[in-house]
């Protein structure tokens, strides 16, 4: 089983708590997600199945927008709703004018640090580990791009917000930093995540659901064939002699290939490397290989060989 499955996760699960329940409900183990969502929020999970998991790269990267509360007032250890006090109450709320013009310093390129309570690794643990362990640990700001920080709707001491950011980017961070320019305090109440790239939380289905379809036959009805994958990449239908190039990850030529087909959702430019990347596919419409080009030898060198007779399960 190969493709994709766009969850709607529920509150106080983990994201590793909800491939396990995939795991089970499919009976499959080959299951990963393409970004992690902490047990407060809710909202749209990617999780690749079988040979999708080779995808990682690529999904992982992408934007995403959430949609949330921040409750301003007081700070947090964890800098959400979830952890204890870390400043006395303040109930001097910034007028609306104040509180856009605060929000707006954070759109473009940011340097960020990650909330001490997160799963970012130092020297290889997590610091939600280290925090526990009482070990010091120097946090290092991270560059993320805010291409949006709105304000929603502004009922103080809470204000609804919606944000779209490049991957890596914390909210609660961003809740938090809000806080402390405002002078105010502040941490994440609430928080949803209704996009991952292209992929909207309308289209996922609930745990429940899933299984539902899952124990009815109706497994086409949630899952996301692996062929149709990646869709932003120019796609080559090889020759026969060019599927058994690309098997054994050897170089393809011109005259190996049977065509390239290039859409509207096509575009050359969307690899996490920022290099011109195209799906490879067999006479019969199997996905075997990414691959870029290489202009010097006029060919092309499948980078990401997806062996076929892999036992997925």
């Amino acid at each position: 089983m190969d493709g994709l499955i766009l969850i709607d996760k529920p509150q106080n699960f983990t994201s590793h708590d909800i491939v396990l329940r995939i795991r089970n409900i499919l009976n499959i183990r080959k299951v990963g997600h393409y970004g992690t969502l902490d047990p407060l929020a809710t909202g749209l999970m990617l999780l690749a199945l079988g040979k999708a998991t080779r995808f990682f790269p690529f999904f992982s990267t992408t934007d995403k927008v959430y949609e949330g509360l921040i409750r301003l007032g007081f700070s947090t250890d964890t800098y959400d709703s979830a952890g204890k006090p870390t400043s006395s109450e303040e109930k001097n709320y910034p007028q609306k004018d104040n509180l856009l013009k605060a929000m707006k310093k954070f759109e473009g390129e940011i340097q960020q640090l990650p909330p001490p309570y997160s799963a970012k690794k130092y020297k290889g643990k997590p610091l939600y580990a280290l925090v526990r362990e009482k070990k010091e640990f120097e946090l290092r700001p991270s560059k993320v791009f805010i291409h949006f920080f709105q304000l929603v709707k502004y009922n103080p001491p809470l204000l609804e917000f919606k944000a779209k950011c490049s991957s890596g980017t914390y909210i609660r961070s961003l809740a938090h930093d809000l806080g402390e320019g405002l002078g105010c305090r502040a941490h994440l109440s609430e928080l949803t995540r209704t996009d991952v790239g292209n992929f909207n939380i309308k289209e996922s289905r609930s745990i429940e659901e899933i299984k539902g379809l899952a124990d009815a036959g109706k497994i086409d009805e949630f899952l996301i064939p692996f062929e149709s994958l990646l869709p932003e990449f120019p796609k080559i239908i090889l020759k026969e002699r060019g599927s058994v190039l690309v098997k054994n990850g050897n170089l393809v030529s011109p005259e190996n290939i049977q065509k390239v087909i290039i859409d509207e959702s096509s575009s050359a430019d969307t690899s996490p490397e920022g290099e011109e990347v195209f799906r490879m596919f067999s006479l019969e419409g199997k996905f075997l290989a990414l691959a870029k080009k290489v202009p010097e030898k006029n060919c092309f060198h499948p980078f990401l060989v997806i062996d076929s007779k892999e036992a997925e399960q």
